[in-house]
């Protein structure tokens, strides 16, 4: 069973649960008219593999899985032979075999014979079907499921192009499967790479992303999760502002009614930044996300709240370049400042110029400063030529008591 129009689409889908827009409920409708795959792309957790399992229970079809994933051959996804039942059959039929070939007048003989006998060991008796081929030899209709074939290699990418194009495969022992019922084909992408051009010419295509505020508040509602509807308003409102931080993984729609329900069950009467970081783990999977989180929280919650650390860098480290903290007065340790000196500027007396200015100012350093009128008056150091002999005289400089 198919859907008729747009509309029958949209009602069949909400009425498993699954809720949708009109590009969402015209894509669903036009997969079924034109039998073509869908591939759905987008972040994870916005109802990609939803879509599917819906599509299969509005449908009444029978919901096939294929789940890809690094190093996977086209014996997980397509078939594989039972090599147990295989030589089972073997040893069974020992007997029958020599009677075959006892009377064959030489090896090669013997060997024809056996050939011949091929095609009762290769046949779909010991053929185990895997989801791609099990969805073709389906005796009813069934909806195909590949689900994130972005994390498949290449290699298996090039196996579906057979079966999204002509809905058949080849089994090369035993020949080419054609589909009785051709299937619903949903594959799923979380953009991990780039899939390749072949692939998505066979394909409808649509791109998934977070649902608007109001679609995603009445996706909360429609699970009958026990949160107040201005809560569950508010709850959207943090979670949308977290999907805007720079996290590694952005809250998914299920995670964002699991913790509707998390809030539901303790309780909660008021959101507020505390509550919601005893329970932010519910939305958060990795320690750094959950560090930058807590710190939005209040700012999401209440947005004229102000974050911890946004007054200042107050770093405390008094180098004077006109941040406006007041001078302390000077530890038991540090230098008196002479009487002569000229008074220090205000720190919000004019610019970083006159700051400098002001200490360039004469009379700044007392007598004994290197550069005052006095220093650079003083008697120089005279040397006697005793003293330049016994330094320069030839075999080195005098040698010090031992």
């Amino acid at each position: 069973m198919t859907f008729a129009s747009v509309e029958d689409a949209r009602e069949r889908l909400r009425g498993v649960g699954y809720l949708t827009d009109d590009r969402l409920a015209t894509t669903a409708f036009l997969q079924s008219a034109l039998g073509k795959p869908l591939l759905l792309e987008g972040p994870a957790g916005v109802g990609k593999t939803q879509l599917a399992q819906s599509v299969a229970a509005a449908t009444g079809r029978r919901l096939l899985r294929l789940q890809c994933y690094e190093g996977q051959d086209e014996t997980k996804a397509l078939y594989e032979w039972d090599y147990g039942k295989q030589l089972l059959y073997t040893q069974m039929l020992r007997d029958k075999i020599g009677q075959v070939v006892q009377d064959a007048p030489d090896i090669s003989s013997a060997v024809e014979r056996i050939a011949a006998q091929d095609s009762v060991f290769f046949s779909e008796r010991f053929l185990v079907p895997r989801p791609l081929l099990e969805a073709l030899t389906s005796p009813e209709p069934v909806v195909l499921l590949i689900d994130e074939v972005d994390r498949a290699d290449e290699a298996l990418e090039a196996v579906f192009l057979e079966l999204l194009a002509e809905f058949q495969v080849s089994v090369p022992e035993v020949g080419t499967f054609t589909a009785e019922h051709h299937p619903l084909v949903v594959l799923t992408s979380n953009n991990t790479r780039d899939l390749s051009a072949a692939l998505k010419r066979r394909c409808l295509h649509l791109f998934l992303d977070y649902p608007a505020a109001d679609r995603e508040l009445e996706i909360i509602r429609s699970k009958d999760t026990g949160l107040a509807d201005a809560l569950a308003e508010q709850l959207v409102g943090v979670v949308r502002g977290l999907r805007e931080l720079e996290l590694r993984k952005a809250p998914s729609i299920s995670e964002t009614i699991d913790w509707a329900r998390t809030l539901a069950v303790l309780g909660v009467t008021e959101l507020s930044a505390p509550v919601l970081a005893e329970t932010l783990n519910v939305v958060t999977k990795y320690e750094r996300d959950l560090g930058i989180a807590t710190r939005e929280l209040p700012r999401l919650v209440d947005p004229n709240a102000t974050v911890p650390g946004e007054r200042g860098h107050g770093h405390g480290h008094g180098h004077g370049h006109g941040h406006g903290a007041p001078e302390t007065p000077a530890g038991p340790t540090s230098a008196p400042v002479p009487a002569s000196a000229p008074p220090r500027p205000a720190p919000d007396a004019g610019d970083g110029r006159d700051v400098r200015a002001g200490k360039d100012a004469p009379g700044r350093h007392d007598e004994q400063y290197y550069g005052s009128p006095s220093a650079a008056s003083g008697r120089p150091r005279t040397v006697t030529p005793g003293q330049g002999s016994r330094s320069f005289r030839p075999g080195g400089a005098r040698k010090r008591p031992l």
